[in-house]
């Protein structure tokens, strides 16, 4: 069987190196102008770097050319793709036949990846793709487990990659119009300002023309329901729920195919995809970490793999909620979230070390640290952390010393080896450059109830499928 590729996104040059130092097997990322990576923090000169870090690593890396392009990107295919050439990425992913075709034509050396954009939904497809000259398919979202095997089977000679992790988009793979509607960024360039997760509030419009915003209060909340009806659906109700903070119609869950990744490996596919180009570091290193350490443990011992080994990583990542995506089949309410759009977890970034200078960690903070809190590194390759409580905090370029720091500005402290009571090297080799550090942050209240329902939801589902 050949052992599954795990692929994350690298939306900088610090994202790429931390989710390799984490177990990815390769990374995909792209350029502001000709791809979906419009808010790509990669330079020209960041990509060339980028590769040849990869490659010194045996890793691989992919870069994109995914949107569909409109005459005014055409003619800039020339110039951007002697710059694909002169990169030599190990593939390019691509959506458009038009590009896909260019390609062909005028750089037969680059091997070619269809894009999801592309909605890719059954083997006829791959095979059409695989006829032009495609090296592997990247399957749409919307495919479901049974599809995906069958797809496996119809199509055994050409590569096959599926997303496991990750945003769902409440459309069509990045195909919404919402976003070039009201805010004028387009989702087919990257550019997508997630409306369908905004706050909404519902208004009347009376007979005389006036719009009189509808007011939910103690008095008439439990009164009465909104509910919609599609014409061609009748009796089927959807319920409108819109609290203090708004309603959300169309917020979908994240997909976190975990418990069902024994599934995927089991059938051979090639490519196991991490979505998150705008996501940090943090989120990078976190999934990678969780995903190598299953992968690698599945193809060692399948009969005793168990996915609950690894979810407290990803339950511990900001989250709005896991679903199973369209894994199991047709979605349901359960991969809405309909109560809030915030992302909610027990544990926060705190920072990463940037660099070591002599003995010193020198830390970039990413959020408030108090004295007295401990910060948590994740540790690469292993599931084990280490922790370390921190009194005060010295500037790593004034010297200063605070009780309290915050994040901003590229604020770093040093971090001396001492302060764990281990020796240097050994401290050096547990926390190599671009290491990751979360603090918890707690949840009460409300925002507690409601993280620990959504992960009871997931469970559930999780279980329905066990049961069957």
């Amino acid at each position: 069987m050949r052992k599954a590729e795990l692929l994350l996104p690298a939306g900088s040059l610090v994202k790429l190196k931390t989710a390799l130092l984490y177990g990815a097997d390769a990374v995909y990322a792209g350029t502001p102008d000709m791809s979906l990576r419009t808010q790509s923090k990669f330079s020209l000169e960041d990509l060339r770097e980028g590769i040849d870090f990869v490659h010194a690593q045996g890793k691989k890396i992919y870069l994109t050319l995914n949107l569909y392009i409109h005459n005014e990107e055409a003619a800039k295919l020339p110039q951007f793709v002697k710059t694909l050439q002169d990169l030599k990425p190990d593939g390019v992913l691509v959506a458009d036949p038009g590009v896909f075709y260019y390609l062909k034509e005028n750089a037969p050396e680059l091997k070619r990846f269809v894009s999801t954009q592309a909605n890719i939904c059954s083997g006829q497809t791959v095979k059409f793709w695989q006829s032009m000259g495609a090296s592997l398919c990247v399957l749409g979202r919307e495919v479901t487990f049974a599809e995906m095997s069958e797809i496996r089977e119809q199509c055994p000679d050409v590569l096959l990659e599926c997303f496991v992790h990750g945003a769902m988009c409440m459309s069509y793979s990045g195909r919404c119009l919402i976003s070039n509607f009201m805010a004028d960024r387009s989702a087919n360039k990257g550019k997508c300002a997630h409306c369908c997760r905004w706050h909404y509030k519902m208004h009347l419009r009376l007979k005389d023309g006036t719009i009189k915003e509808l007011e939910i209060n103690e008095d008439n909340a439990r009164a009465f329901e909104f509910l919609l009806e599609e014409e061609f659906r009748p009796g089927e109700y959807y319920e409108i729920v819109e609290d203090e903070h708004g309603g959300y119609l169309l917020n979908s869950k994240d997909m976190c195919l975990m418990p069902r990744l024994d599934d995927i490996l089991k059938i051979g596919m090639d490519s196991l995809k991490v979505e998150g180009r705008n996501k940090t570091e943090y989120y990078a290193g976190t999934v990678a970490r969780a995903y190598r350490q299953a992968i690698d443990d599945y193809y060692a011992n399948p009969e005793k793999w168990d996915y609950k080994k690894y979810m407290a990583d990803l339950y511990a990542l900001q989250n709005r909620g896991y679903c199973l995506g369209f894994h199991d089949g047709k979605l349901t309410n359960v991969s809405q979230n309909y109560e809030y759009t915030r992302t909610l977890g027990e544990w926060l970034f705190a920072g990463s070390i940037v660099e070591w200078q002599g003995d010193d960690a020198v830390f970039e903070v990413r959020n408030y640290i108090n004295g007295g809190e401990f910060i948590e590194f994740l540790l690469p390759h292993t599931l084990d952390n280490l922790r370390l409580t921190l009194t005060s905090f010295e500037d790593a370029d004034s010297g200063e010393i605070t009780p309290r720091v915050s994040a901003g500005q590229g604020k770093k402290i040093r971090i001396r080896p001492a302060q764990w009571g281990l020796p240097v090297e050994k401290v050096k080799a547990m926390l190599p450059q671009y290491v990751i550090a979360r603090k918890l942050q707690g949840l009460n209240g409300e925002n507690a109830e409601m993280y620990n329902r959504k992960q009871a939801e997931f469970s559930q589902l999780i279980t329905q499928k066990e049961v069957k």
